[in-house]
């Protein structure tokens, strides 16, 4: 493994040993480093080498987006190259139990790891993150062990008013969603793309609402502005929903602002009876915890989200936790007296429903072809996605060759040629149409196989033809036909980061078009501060889009982006096509990682037996 430069930003001065040399190896960086020898400083003893590694290991798992470190996979994480080199994950273990960072030193209170035995192995937290997970986890078990007091005639003929009669021959999930949503007061409604998520949620709330006398108090949030917005947009245009409710982000539903402590928390609740959350997967651990910490113990949660796609770009991944977490066998069915005994039986994934967990699974978006792809992807089946994107009559979803762009080109022209079209013409409708006809998405944001290398490529594809020499993958000039995306929430004028638009009209007529539900939504150019040109767009900036075409371009060998959850992502933005650029060795090796993001919401944990009563301030014992 190659050493970082000397000159390296990311390199410190630690004095020698192991934890210099992974440092200087990359392993870890000086923010891990830095944090640990804090660390150290303040507890005021001697922590020996093994410690001070499983610290620093621990703070570079949570900036890679783990709520913990998982002791028995650190080999995973330094490489094969130095895994020799890494003390056992019994060594380390031992050394952390015995450590002041983890029992507590004889000059004060700091404790700042916990460490903890899970199914899958000890699991080393600093302390924010655990009493987080310790807050999820013990707020949902108090949820399920309570159930709302409602009358199943009363569900039944709400369910029935709001879905029509039943079809025996069928299981309706979306149904049942709504029939468990009645009798839960904590429900996760998962799936992937177009499996009809939100049209759930609507209905799920018209039943609720009905149920409430029409005075149920909603409160809609989501992870981002431009998700909250589509969520409004989505259950706005369903005339079953409850017309008075607006959904916004979670933070602003808690008033949370950057810095601060949230106006909503345990000592002022949530006035709301249901609290959707919708992008769940885009969620954090620290907001999914000041969300559960500030809802009351009577209101209803409904998560919903698509647990393959890719996790929130900070700590955890909430949704795909709860989804697949072990939990204790209830004594009886939640859907006892609700739900028809004939359609239990015939439940998929029966234990899950008992716990409150629907997996939609009729996907109506895209193709079958992409939908084969995309299962095949969950199920880390590499063969199968390599022998399908490669098989010539298999034509949904393709693999071409890094020096074989000609498909790709002809693709970019037509969409560019729409797209200029339709602008010039001042037609909103059809410019938007034809944005969303086709897609370049990437897994790096820097770089010739980045956003940056691409736009500039399709730029100069689309230069090339004629009437459009004037195009700049780095203009500021908002001329006709110049796609855009929005970089920073703008309320005022009702647009959010992340959004898409395109410029229509002619020079000095111009305005800017953006798609919201069935409606438009139009910009004047002088009013959009924060955009950029929208030649193509990172995969993580993709989710919540959806497009007739994309062409996914698969960073190179060893990129740490490459994942199963970033392919999956990238194919399900496609409703009919997608061209993916990269070889069959790298798809395969996609395919084949999973993001590995350790945390202890999957199965029970036991807070390991290292608090010791030794005097902190005051000469009281420490506490967990």
């Amino acid at each position: 493994m190659p050493r970082r430069d000397d000159h390296d930003a990311r390199v410190v001065a630690v004095g020698g040993g192991l934890l210099a040399t992974l440092n200087e190896l990359g392993v870890l960086d000086a923010a891990d480093v830095h944090v640990t020898e804090r660390l150290a400083r303040l507890s005021g003893e001697v922590i020996d080498e093994t410690a001070r590694i499983g610290a620093a290991l621990a703070v570079r798992a949570v900036r890679f987006g783990s709520t913990c470190l998982a002791i028995s996979r650190v080999a995973e994480l330094v490489g094969e190259d130095l895994a020799a080199a890494i003390p056992a994950p019994d060594e380390l273990r031992s050394a952390l139990a015995e450590s002041v960072l983890v029992r507590g030193a004889t000059t004060g209170p700091l404790r700042p790891l916990v460490l903890a035995d899970s199914a899958d192995g000890p699991l080393l937290y600093l302390r924010k993150y655990f009493r987080q997970e310790e807050l999820i986890r013990s707020v949902l078990a108090v949820r399920g062990e309570r159930r709302p007091d409602v009358d199943p005639a009363a569900v039944a003929a709400a369910v029935a008013e709001v879905f029509g009669p039943p079809d025996p021959a069928e299981v309706d999930l979306q149904r049942v969603a709504a029939q468990l949503a009645a009798v839960s007061w904590t429900l996760v409604v998962a799936g992937g793309p177009g499996t009809g998520k939100t049209y759930t949620v609507a209905r799920i709330l018209a039943v609720l609402d009905r149920l409430a006398g029409g005075n149920a108090r909603i409160g809609l949030c989501a992870p981002t502005g431009r998700a909250a917005a589509q969520l409004q947009a989505a259950v706005s245009s369903d005339p079953a929903a409850p017309s008075s409710v607006r959904a916004v982000t979670v933070h602003s539903l808690l008033g949370w602002r950057p810095g601060s402590v949230p106006r909503h928390n345990r000592g002022n609740k949530l006035p709301y009876d249901v609290v959707v959350v919708d992008e769940t997967s885009m969620l954090s651990m620290t907001a999914m915890s000041k969300l559960l910490d500030a809802v009351r113990a009577d209101a209803r949660v409904i998560l919903v989200g698509d647990p393959h796609q890719l996790a929130s770009v900070e700590a955890g991944a909430v949704l795909a936790d709860l989804v697949e977490r072990e939990v204790a066998e209830p004594p009886t069915s939640i859907a006892d007296g609700v739900i028809e005994p004939s359609v239990m039986a015939r439940l998929p994934d029966r234990d899950r429903v008992d716990h409150g967990v629907v997996t939609l699974r009729r996907g109506h978006r895209f193709g079958g072809g992409i939908a084969m792809v995309a299962e095949a992807i969950n199920a880390g089946d590499s063969d199968a996605v390599v022998a399908m994107v490669t098989d010539p009559a298999f034509t949904d979803v393709v693999l071409e060759a890094t020096d074989d762009l000609d498909g790709v080109r002809a693709d970019v022209e037509a969409w560019g040629v729409a797209l200029d079209a339709a602008a010039r013409d001042a037609d909103a409708a059809a410019a938007l149409d034809a944005l969303d006809r086709h897609r370049v998405l990437c897994a790096h944001r820097e770089g010739g196989w980045g956003v940056q290398g691409w736009s500039r490529r399709v730029v100069e594809w689309l230069a090339q033809l004629p009437g459009q020499h004037h195009l700049d993958a780095d203009s500021t000039l908002l001329h006709p036909g110049r796609p855009l995306m929005v970089t920073a929430n703008d309320r005022q004028n009702a647009i959010f980061n992340g959004d898409s638009g395109v410029v229509i009209g002619a020079e000095g007529s111009a305005e800017v078009v953006f798609r919201r539900g069935a409606d438009v939504r139009r910009v004047h150019p002088t009013q959009l501060a924060d955009v950029v040109s929208l030649y193509a767009m990172t995969i993580h900036r993709s989710q919540g889009s959806q497009f007739d075409g994309v062409t996914v371009v698969l960073p190179p060998e060893g990129s740490e982006l490459l994942t199963r959850e970033l392919v999956y992502t990238a194919i399900t933005r496609a409703r009919r096509h997608v061209r993916i650029i990269g070889s069959p060795e790298v798809l395969a090796a996609a395919v084949t990682r999973r993001v590995q993001r350790a945390s202890g919401l999957r199965s029970p944990i036991r807070v390991a037996d290292t608090d010791v009563t030794q005097p902190g301030a005051g000469g009281r014992p420490h506490l967990t």
